[in-house]
């Protein structure tokens, strides 16, 4: 039974993850933070790393607060909570920084429906260079619109 309430909290706290990454991007990346983000939209630095880039410290922090809480203090679904994390974090690094963004040159020959559409609604996102009016969406949930 803990085997399957800690698999269950692993894959909810990845779902759950897609809303706290479009809510945190909404009203806090394009909200009061915009200025640690707004390089990802214009690049205003020669250098390969963004200021935006601070934002993946912030969830690495919260998986290992999790951790901690398991391994110190015994809270055993510290664990699963921080895997699930982690493991949004790593499907999003994956998905925007390197699908996506192309930071690294891998992944760039990936055609179907959903790609070119997850790719369509980021490129529409983008198209907004201030801080206001842009679209925000998930990484799993793309609006139907942009599947053509």
């Amino acid at each position: 039974m803990n085997i399957a309430i800690w698999i269950f909290t692993v894959i909810a706290t990845f779902c759950f993850m897609e809303f706290i990454a479009w809510f945190s991007h909404k009203y806090i990346m394009h909200g009061f933070m915009w200025f640690l983000h707004k390089d990802h939209h214009k690049k205003d630095h020669k250098s390969w790393f963004e200021r935006n880039d601070m934002f993946f410290l912030q969830y690495a922090a919260i998986s290992m607060f999790f951790t901690v809480l398991w391994g110190e203090y015994n809270f055993w679904l510290g664990l699963p909570i921080a895997i699930g994390i982690f493991m949004y974090g790593l499907a999003y690094f994956i998905v925007h920084d390197v699908f996506i963004h192309q930071r690294f040159k891998i992944l760039r020959n990936i055609d179907n429906k959903y790609a070119r559409g997850l790719r369509r609604a980021h490129k529409i996102h983008h198209k907004h260079l201030g801080k206001k009016d842009g679209e925000c969406f998930g990484m799993l949930v793309v609006p139907k619109k942009y599947f053509k």
